[in-house]
Order: C-alpha cells, then sequence, then structure tokens
C-alpha cells in the first residue's frame, strides 16, 4: 500500500447512539468499495471493526476501531466509534483524527443522547458533520417527522443530499438532480433548496445563479460546499440501509467527491505553550516537506506486539527510520515500522503523508493525547484538549490472590492509559483500588477483559463516594510548633486566613507575608503543609476545595527554623481556620438519562424523586420507549442497575455523567463526620 497524496485523503469518523448501525454501515462501505469480499454481520461476530472478543461477545463496539478503502482514486479512512455513552471516550477521541463526523441516526429510534451529544462536540471541536439517517426500510419508521426534528434539534443548515426512493429500497442523489421520484418531498424542491444553500457562500456565483438562473456545474460547487461545511453553515442528510446497501453508493460518492480533504477541512487546534499556561496559535500546515506533526488519538495494549500508538499526521512525512520525538522528549526514538490498521490487522507501509492515520508500535514513552515531531523547533507543541466526561461510576476492586497485586496494579495502568475516561484511583486512608468508569456498563466490559485476557479473579464492593469538603465563610489560623528534645530544636509560626471562592475555582494560595518573617526558603514548606491539610480533609477526611489559603504572619527562629516546623504549622493552622470557617460535605450530583418502555415513566420518576432526584423532562425515543432525564446524587444510584432492572423487567438502561458538586444534607454531614472521628481515635 504506498502512499496517497493529501488532496486525495479523507478521515471519517462513524458517531452515533449505540446501534445506529455504524460498524454495519463501515462493513457494507468496505464491501461496495472492495476492500473486503463481503459484508459481515454483527450477530454473526465477523466484521472488520468489532473483532474483539469481547464486542462479539456483547454485540456492540467498546472501543473505536480503523479500516480504510479506495474510491475514485480516493483513500478514506473510518474511525468506527462505540455509540454507547459508556464508552464514550474512545468516540469522543476520534474527533481529535478526523476532518469530517458522520453521525448515524437511527430511523426507527430518532435522535438519541450519544448523537446529540457528538453533534455539539463535533461543531465545537470544528469538525465538518454530516448526518447518516440508518435503516430507513424499516418498520415504524417516520422520515420526514424525523428530518423535521433533525432541523428542529440542529439547525436549518441541516439540508438533504439525497432523498429515499421506493420504500426505502434506493435513494436519489439531490445536487446532480432536479427531478424524480422519492418517499417524500419533493425532489426539485429538495434539489433548489441545497443549490440555495450553497451558492450563498460565493457571491459572484450567487449573483451569477440569480440572474442566469442556471444551477452551477458541480466543479464551481466544490469550493462553495466546503466552504459552508467548515463553518457549519451547510449539514448534509443522507439516508442509508445498511444492510440492503441502499444509498451505499451515493455515501460512497459523497465521500470521495464532497467530504473535505485535510487542505480543506478547518486546521487542527494546536498551540504553542504550556498546558494551562500562556499559549499561542501554531498552524500545522499539511505539507509533505514540512517538519512532522502528529497527535496520538488512541493507545492501545495489543497483548502481542506491546503498547500502540494510533496517530494521525497532520504536517510532514513520517518514513520508516526516521527518528521522531515525544512531546518534549530530548531524546528520540527510531521508527522501526509504521502501520495502518484495517481492523484487527497491521498492515505494514513505508511511509505516511498529513492526513494519514497510522500506528507504531513498542515506544514506551507516546501517551493519550502527546505529539511526536521530528525537531526541536517544535518542542511544546500541544493540540487543544478534547472534553471528556468526567467517570464517576466506581468499583473496589482487589485481587483474589495476594500474588495477583502487584499484577493487578500495572495492569489497570494499561487499561488507563488505553481509555481517557477510564481512572484508576489509590486511597490510603481506607486502602481501597478503586476503578472509575462512565457507567456500569464500562466497568462490566473492563472486569470481563481483567479476567479473560488477563485471567485475574477479582473481588468488587462499592467503593467511597468521592465526597468533597468546602468552607462557607471566612476565618483565620494560628500554630506556633516548637519542639525541643537536646540539640538543634524545631520552629515555626504561621498566621493565615482561609475564605471560600466559586464551586470548581479549585485551590489558590496567596503569600502576602511583609518583612521576612517568615523566610522566603521556608514558604515552599508553607505550601506544603497547607496542601496536605486539604488533602486530609477536616469535617470527614476528604480533600478540601474551592478556597483561597493567604499567609500573612509569622516568625522564625534562626537556629531551630526549619522546613517540617513550618510544614506542621501551616498544616495545623490551615485545619484551625477551617473549622472556623462553616465546614459544608459536599456530594457528586451527575445527570441521568433513563431509557425505558413508556408505561414505566410514573413509577421511574416517582422512583427517582424518592433517590433525592430532580426530573429534567421526558421525550420520547422511537415507538413506545421514553427518555426521562434528571439529576441525582451519585450516593443515590448504588445498585441502581438492579432497581432499575426490577421496575422495567429488564427493559430499561440508563446513563450518567458528572454534572456539579452540591452540599450534602445535614444528616449525612454529621453521620460522615462520625465516622472520621472514629478513624482519627484509632
Amino acid at each position: 500500500m504506498g502512499q496517497t497524496a493529501t488532496s486525495n485523503l479523507r478521515t471519517v469518523a462513524l458517531v452515533g447512539h449505540g446501534a445506529a448501525g455504524k460498524t454495519t454501515l463501515a462493513e457494507s462501505l468496505l464491501a461496495a468499495a472492495g476492500a473486503i469480499a463481503s459484508r459481515g454481520a454483527v450477530e454473526k461476530g465477523n466484521t472488520v471493526c468489532d473483532f474483539d472478543p469481547q464486542e462479539k461477545e456483547f454485540g456492540h463496539s467498546l472501543s473505536s476501531a480503523l479500516a480504510s478503502f479506495s474510491w475514485q482514486g480516493v483513500l478514506v479512512h473510518l474511525i468506527d466509534t462505540p455509540g454507547f455513552p459508556d464508552f464514550a471516550g474512545q468516540a469522543i477521541g476520534a474527533l481529535a483524527a478526523a476532518d469530517t463526523a458522520l453521525v448515524v441516526i437511527n430511523a426507527q429510534n430518532g435522535i438519541e443522547l450519544s448523537s446529540e451529544r457528538m453533534m455539539k462536540l463535533a461543531e465545537a471541536r470544528g469538525v465538518c458533520r454530516m448526518i447518516v439517517i440508518n435503516k430507513i426500510d424499516a418498520d415504524n419508521v417516520n422520515l420526514p417527522a424525523l428530518v423535521g426534528e433533525i432541523r428542529e434539534r440542529f439547525g436549518r443548515e441541516c439540508m438533504l443530499l439525497d432523498l429515499p426512493a421506493k420504500q426505502g429500497s434506493e435513494v436519489v442523489e439531490l445536487l446532480g438532480h432536479d427531478a424524480g421520484e422519492s418517499d417524500f418531498e419533493s425532489v426539485a424542491a429538495a434539489h433548489r433548496a441545497l443549490i440555495d444553500q450553497i451558492v450563498e457562500e460565493d457571491e459572484d456565483l450567487l449573483a451569477r445563479y440569480l440572474e442566469e438562473g442556471v444551477d452551477p456545474s458541480p466543479d464551481e460547487l466544490h469550493v462553495p460546499f466546503e466552504k459552508a461545511l467548515r463553518a457549519g453553515h451547510l449539514i448534509p442528510i443522507l439516508f442509508v440501509s445498511a444492510k440492503t446497501g441502499a444509498g451505499i453508493p451515493q455515501l460512497l460518492d459523497v465521500l470521495a467527491r464532497l467530504a473535505p480533504n485535510p487542505h480543506e477541512g478547518n486546521p487542527p487546534p494546536f498551540y504553542r505553550g504550556e498546558p494551562g499556561g500562556q499559549a499561542e496559535a501554531f498552524a500545522a500546515v499539511p505539507d509533505p516537506h514540512k517538519h512532522v506533526l502528529a497527535h496520538v488519538f488512541k493507545v492501545v495494549s495489543d497483548p502481542f506486539i506491546g503498547k500502540v500508538g494510533v496517530f494521525r499526521v497532520h504536517q510532514g512525512t513520517i518514513r520508516k527510520d526516521s527518528q521522531l520525538f515525544v512531546g518534549d522528549g530530548k531524546r528520540p526514538f527510531k521508527v522501526g515500522h509504521i502501520y495502518r490498521l484495517q481492523g484487527k490487522e497491521y498492515v505494514e507501509v513505508e511511509s505516511l503523508a498529513p492526513g494519514d492515520l497510522g500506528a507504531i508500535a513498542k515506544v514506551d514513552e507516546i501517551e493519550f493525547d502527546c505529539v511526536l515531531h521530528d525537531s526541536h523547533d517544535e518542542d511544546q507543541i500541544h493540540l487543544k484538549p478534547l472534553e471528556f466526561p468526567q467517570p464517576m461510576q466506581g468499583l473496589a476492586v482487589q485481587a483474589r490472590r495476594k500474588a495477583d497485586e502487584q499484577r493487578l496494579f500495572e495492569i489497570l495502568r494499561k487499561l488507563e492509559v488505553e481509555d481517557p475516561c477510564f481512572r484508576l484511583e489509590r486511597h490510603p486512608t481506607t486502602n481501597e483500588t478503586v476503578i472509575r468508569g462512565l457507567g456500569e456498563m464500562h466497568l462490566r466490559a473492563k472486569l470481563n477483559r481483567l479476567s479473560q485476557q488477563y485471567k485475574l479473579e477479582l473481588d468488587t464492593k462499592p467503593p467511597q463516594i468521592a465526597y468533597r469538603e468546602a468552607i462557607t465563610g471566612s476565618a483565620e489560623g494560628h500554630c506556633r510548633h516548637k519542639k525541643q528534645s537536646g540539640g538543634a530544636g524545631q520552629f515555626g509560626e504561621v498566621a493565615l486566613r482561609v475564605e471560600p471562592l466559586e464551586r470548581g475555582a479549585g485551590f489558590e494560595f496567596v503569600d502576602i507575608v511583609k518583612g521576612g518573617v517568615i523566610p522566603g526558603v521556608f514558604m515552599a514548606a508553607v505550601e506544603k503543609g497547607v496542601r496536605q491539610a486539604l488533602a486530609d480533609g477536616v469535617v470527614a477526611g476528604f480533600p478540601v476545595e474551592d478556597l483561597r489559603v493567604t499567609v500573612h504572619d509569622g516568625k522564625s527562629h534562626p537556629v531551630d527554623g526549619k522546613d517540617i516546623a513550618f510544614f506542621t504549622a501551616a498544616r495545623k493552622a490551615t485545619v484551625e481556620a477551617i473549622r472556623g470557617a462553616k465546614p459544608i460535605i459536599l456530594e457528586p450530583v451527575v445527570d441521568i438519562e433513563i431509557l425505558a418502555p413508556e408505561a414505566m415513566t410514573g413509577d421511574l420518576t416517582g422512583d427517582l424523586s424518592s433517590k433525592r432526584g430532580h426530573l429534567t423532562g421526558t421525550q420520547p425515543r422511537g415507538p413506545g420507549v421514553m427518555a426521562i432525564t434528571g439529576e441525582v446524587p451519585l450516593a443515590e444510584l448504588d445498585g441502581y442497575q438492579s432497581r432499575l432492572k426490577s421496575l422495567t423487567g429488564g427493559q430499561g438502561s440508563y446513563s450518567i455523567a458528572f454534572s456539579h458538586y452540591a452540599q450534602v444534607p445535614p444528616a449525612t454531614q454529621q453521620h460522615l463526620a462520625s465516622q472520621h472521628k472514629v478513624v482519627e481515635e484509632e
């Protein structure tokens, strides 16, 4: 497989809700383009993109997968992503590599949670969007109503690019046709609306179009079409049936002729500087002759070839045997082998051009979101990070065999590196190893992998909820630490003030000490003592957040002044101040979406209210299915999967995403504080 010119490359992410048919659509595109002999089926477990044994067992995608095909001289890279909210990290990560997001919507179920989320995330990222309505030949579909809902939800710029005909068995392309039969809406009217939308992007073309009343040629429409896509002024809607193949040839043509190449898409948001610090925009140019700049959007721990970094080349050409740096690393590594991924297959290539997706194995320094480059001129270049949902669902895990404890921790670290929405925590106070993910399904998949792939037997239990502490008032704290035990002693005195900040503001440390009463050499120890007190908690042993600590006075001793003395004094002064600042305990509150039979709506909303939940809305999602949305404290969701299964006869599902922290009820605070006192006394 030789190198393809950048102008002939397309990179497309298939995103959307679970069961929308993304993997089947990928199979149909690969088969129609001749990349595979015949289309596989998710039910049979023989698709290119769902190759993992767990995916075959679960019957849906758990991770993003790459595949490529050629059509009309164009090489199209596909990224097939999982659709269920529990695996959103893999879908969101793909947006960093794609020029176009194909948002796949199930014609039977309409716009679902992940479809809406990915539309918004792609827009925020500047990724061109197209909507693909799949399963157009299924029973009980109302395509005109669905198109109306899409335009209501996402804007009037959602324009038909083709129309289904003959009960969804065929599709009529609209850009080049102004007459024909369709299942709904006039072909002529839809054609005219589409042309009108595109020509608005080119003043000269618009003027000529209005004056002559003749459609511009396809070549004339290409530039304004791309401009409209980049600006979000045009979001094409296409119709397919991935199972029958209806609309697949038209979609292939759209990807080859109309989807943007790396020169035509919005530029990737690179910047130069330190994350969180001052930064200036950096323009990566898809020029094969410039310095290399590539971004790692996926990491895989392959049981056979080790750690694999999957990346997109944004600038320059990566060749076999070239030398690359990882981030700000000073030592380069040699590129031994370069691969393109075709599902589970690693296809070795000699080089990769801008716009290409590829992989490098066995480079331990490669991490998710890192930048690869071949010159120190590109040190401190980063890609603007994507916003991932915060993993809130947790499980405390423990190896059944003591001999597996160290291995368990090492393997969990590998899983954490692979998944931006999977987190490993170690709590020294409770001696718990906690894994956190986006939902029960997410964690169950991780546990299955630990059992099946790594042969680890684990015990699990609910973890301690990730409570936080905060203050609601201002207060002073003071401590003089003095210790004399023969010879040199210890002396340090610290006076400080604490005051609350807005929720989510974090921690600020301010030094306004004057006259050198605390020598500058000890201020680092003071800050360390303050941070230690905040980490240990005051009311119930949970981290204290959202406050400013201002050190304003103190004393030292020319002989006995020591780091340990100021560390201890600052820690005790901070505890004293927080105790006087009306401390409270905060609990995580999550957004919840429950999908269940419509008849169960009343029971479920009542149950949600009993869990201190707050209902925010209900909305139909397909025939007889209702989506119930609300907010609920995470502590109330322990065992909710079993509860939901019982209430709905096994027909309900739910997903959660972190929303905010809120104050716990007084009785809960009292209970948590009393538990902490027992621990302290021990």
